[in-house]
Order: structure tokens, then sequence, then C-alpha cells
């Protein structure tokens, strides 16, 4: 008898479902489905560039997705990211085509790519230190906080570029500014640029999370910030921190589409604070904070991205295509939803059974 005990305890599919499977695997279903799908509509949907160009596209939402985990985490949120993402642009195009002036003098500097690429990163942490501070300093809501500076960074960059946009930012040999368009164009083992730069942001973030105080400290916050207050997380500074470093993410992502184009514009990165939402969401983060993880973070940036190229291709009309990506956030979080209630019914069983 103890034997077949000790055979149903080691059985590796005791206590599967199918609703299980559907809930806590959504993400990794969610794409297959959708490859298989526009694979069938499409023949040319699997096509080797095409699929490159997909995934230039999944590594710019994934950077800003991962950005945004970090906030999330902490039961935060962050819609200023799409604004940054233009102003990270139009900084770039206006330093390339325009240069700094020295004040008082006649004198005009034209920074090398990379003291360009740095102050724009730089300006990111800048909209997201001021997001932190306002949120841990003043008390505002992180929505009301980051809806602000929305508007706020986003009238920047339109001020700046006074409206239009900088073409044709590929930098001129005399002044020794060229070579921005690798980061958007350049390739590297047949990826571009901007993939490995993700992948790259991707693996750092990923041992943050596991394997630093600084990761339990996050999780730690999003699951009871009272809590963790009385066991020594320095709140204020953490949360300072992920704001920071979700400024930053955003600039990278600007510099990247900036460069692909070679064209900085003041509208670029609309909306695109719901599609870094929406993919840390469907990768199974909670929006109330302590659950998440970057595996996650990068299936639901590939499901987002693998989407909304395949309604392109298929010729779905832009309208239909807002429908169906909005119908999908709403079904992740509805199977989010069940599996934590299915959760908490499991644990109150079994408190009862013990009882």
């Amino acid at each position: 008898m103890s034997n077949i005990v000790s055979k149903v305890k080691k059985n590796p599919f005791a206590g599967f479902t199918f609703s299980k499977l559907l809930t806590e695997g959504r993400a990794f279903i969610a794409l297959a489905v959708i490859i298989v799908v526009f694979a069938y509509l499409s023949p040319n949907y699997l096509n080797l560039s095409n699929v490159i160009v997909m995934t230039r596209h999944v590594g710019l939402n994934a950077l800003l997705a991962i950005g945004m985990l970090l906030v999330i985490l902490t039961a935060g949120i962050d819609l200023s990211v799409g604004s940054t993402v233009g102003l990270s642009g139009v900084l770039a195009g206006f330093m390339l085509m325009q240069g700094i002036q020295v004040p008082g003098t006649h004198t005009v500097l034209y920074p090398s790519v990379w003291v360009i690429v740095v102050l724009c990163l730089f300006a990111g942490a800048l909209v997201g230190l001021l997001n932190g501070i306002l949120i841990t300093r003043f008390k505002v809501a992180p929505f009301i906080t980051t809806l602000g500076t929305l508007y706020v960074v986003r009238g920047t960059a339109l001020l700046i570029a006074k409206g239009e946009t900088f073409n044709d930012m590929t930098g001129k040999p005399e002044l020794g500014n060229t070579g921005f368009n690798v980061l958007g164009l350049g390739k590297f083992l047949g990826l571009p640029t901007g993939v490995w730069v993700m992948i790259g942001v991707a693996l750092l973030t990923a041992v943050l999370l596991t394997k630093t105080v600084f990761g339990r400290w996050l999780y730690a916050l999003g699951g009871n910030e009272r809590a963790a207050e009385l066991s020594g997380v320095p709140i204020k500074r953490v949360k300072i921190w992920v704001y920071t470093l979700s400024g930053v993410c955003a600039a990278a992502t600007g510099l990247i589409i900036a460069s692909e184009l070679t064209a900085g514009a003041p509208q670029t990165g609309q909306s695109y604070e719901l599609n870094a939402i929406a993919a840390v969401v469907i990768g199974g983060a909670a929006l109330s904070g302590g659950r998440g993880h970057i595996r996650g973070t990068l299936l639901g940036a590939f499901v987002i991205g693998f989407l909304g190229d395949g309604l392109v291709i298929v010729g779905v009309s832009s309208f239909w295509q807002m429908v169906i990506q909005g119908a999908v956030i709403i079904l992740a979080v509805a199977l989010d939803e069940a599996q934590q209630s299915s959760k908490k019914k499991q644990k109150l069983a079994k408190a009862a059974s013990d009882k």
C-alpha cells in the first residue's frame, strides 16, 4: 500500500488539469496558436526575412516591457515610457543634425554617436527619476504621476523638434558623427543589433531579479509593501531605481527606432506603453505586484509582436487590429484572475482539511 502511495506522489502528472495548463501556460499556447494560424493564412509569414523583421519588432516591445516589468513588480505603473521613446529619438536627431551650441558663444558642438547615445539614455533616466521622486517624496499615485509626465515629456519633444521630424539622421563624415544607423539597421550573426541589445538587457535583468538582494526587494515590495518596509527594505530608494531603469529602457527603445527609421519624430512611441503593459500581463505578471518574471515577459512580447505583424500581413484593417489586440489583453487578464482565484480556493480547501 505504501508503495502505491509513493508512486502516486511521484507521478509528474498528478494534479494536472486542462484549466491549469490553459491558465499557467497561456502565453506559450497563445504564441503557438498565433504562429500556426498566420502560417496557414499566409505562406510568407514564416519566411526567414519576415521572421527577422518580426523579431526586430519583438525586440523593441520586449526592451520596453522589461523596464515595465520592474515597475509592475512593485505594484506601480509607468505610462510615460511611450513619450520617453519619442523624446529620445528627437534628442538624438537634434544633436546629430543641429548640434549643441555652447552658451555665450557661436560655437556648435557635434557629439559623436556614442556620446549622443549616453546623453539620450541619461535623459530617459531623468524622466524615470522624476517619476520616482514624485511618487515616493510627494506621494502622488503612480498612475497620475506617469500620466502627467506622459504629456510633459511629449510636449517637450514637440517643443525641441518644433512639431517637425528630424530626417536623414545619418550624420556627416566631416563632423565625425556618422554610424547612428548601426543601432537599428546593423546585424550580428544574422540578428539585428536591437535584438542583441534586448537579449543583453534581458539577461542582466534576469540576474538582477533572481540573484541579487535588489531583486528580492522588488518581489517583497510588490507582495506586501508594509511588511517589506518593516523588514528593512528601502522602499523609496527601490521605487526610484525601478522608474529610473524603466526610463532608460524606454530611451534605448527610442534610439533603436530612430536609428532604424533614420528619423526622429516627437510622435514616435504613442501607445507603446500599452504594448509594454500587455506583454508583461500576458507573460503572467500581476498588476497588483509581487509576481512576474523575465521569461514570461519575453513570451508576452513575442505574442504582441507576432500577433500585430500577422494581422498586418493578412490584411486586417488597423481598426480590427486594435479590437483583436485589446481582446487578447482582456483574455490574458481574465485567465490570470481565474488562476489566482483557483489557487486561493485550493489554499482555503487545504486549510479547511488540515483543521
